[in-house]
């Protein structure tokens, strides 16, 4: 039967919807969170890199967060902002390749997730330790070994994809190429992908998720403990922040890709999948970062710094 199909080379993106006015309203609310987006990550990571004060295990963590948030948007936000206003949009079968990177920022950001919750478990349950624990090597080693495992299998799941024989209708029903929408068009059977799919949550979500509670019951115990009300909203504070982040960065994603039903989903993949591409990176710098006593010292003194440059040039 695959004979007498059409070999397809081109997808269409059938976007988020088809009324020209919700189209409109959209592409609006999206380019500002979109900008949003760009402005408050690359803030922060100004900030970091400036201000010598943040130069501490938690906040390099933080500074690689903001980056693979950036670059995660970017690799799908612009192309669904052209599509709200083009209606549809046609992808070459090697442009979807292309867009498959947004597969390794992913797996990266569970990787960070992690680094972050090892760090804040090291800092509050081995104080004394934690400068020799949390050296700059060890940082670096977390963070590499973060983007490499991202990188290995973000590769390895589009390579799989490109592979695949596709045939018939060439319309996909979402705003850009998600790998489960497109697995659908395939012209052969899929189940080495969807194993390797399967695979690769248990590994990066399960596990990871696993070693994030253990991490945090470790915590608690710890706290428990604590009798100075300063350090338990300081604890509070920053804890609150990264289990946040969490929750709506793995409940999002083993939902779309774990969940009963997740590989005929329509109307809520296109929801999940806009919520991890935009929504959830515009938060990040608010939840995490500028909501952050040090961070917002950074912050005036950053701007007392610009203002000073303005009167200096004046």
């Amino acid at each position: 039967s695959m004979q007498n199909e059409t070999i397809v080379t081109e997808f269409m993106l059938l976007g988020l919807s088809s009324n020209p006015a919700l189209r409109f309203c959209l592409f609006g609310l999206f380019s500002a969170m979109y900008s949003a987006t760009l402005l408050g990550n690359a803030l922060v990571f100004v900030l970091i890199c400036l201000d010598y004060s943040l130069h501490s295990p938690m906040y390099f963590f933080i500074c690689h967060l903001s980056i693979v948030d950036i670059c995660y948007a970017s690799n799908n936000v612009p192309h669904m902002l052209r599509n709200l206003l083009d209606k549809a949009e046609s992808s070459p079968l090697l442009d979807v390749g292309h867009r498959y990177i947004y597969l390794i920022f992913a797996l990266t950001e569970c990787g960070l997730l992690v680094m972050m919750s090892y760090d804040r478990y090291v800092a509050i349950c081995h104080p004394l330790r934690y400068t020799l624990i949390m050296n700059w090597k060890v940082c670096l080693t977390l963070a590499a070994v973060s983007w490499a495992f991202g990188f290995i299998f973000g590769t390895l799941q589009a390579s799989l994809v490109l592979h695949l024989p596709f045939c018939g209708h060439c319309k996909i029903d979402h705003f850009f190429c998600e790998i489960l929408a497109v697995l659908k068009l395939a012209c052969t059977d899929t189940t080495a992908n969807k194993v390797l799919i399967f695979a690769v949550c248990v590994c990066f979500l399960l596990f990871p998720l696993a070693l994030i509670l253990i991490s945090y019951l470790h915590i608690l115990a710890t706290i428990l403990h604590i009798r100075s009300a300063a350090r338990w909203h300081k604890t509070f504070s920053t804890c609150g922040s990264h289990l946040t982040m969490v929750s709506l960065f793995y409940g999002n994603v083993i939902f779309m890709y774990m969940g009963p039903g997740s590989s005929n989903l329509s109307g809520m993949e296109k929801v999940l999948s806009l919520f991890c591409s935009l929504i959830s990176p515009s938060l990040n710098p608010l939840i995490y970062s500028l909501r952050n006593k040090q961070v917002k010292e950074a912050l005036l003194k950053f701007r007392r710094r610009i203002i000073l440059c303005r009167s200096g040039s004046r």
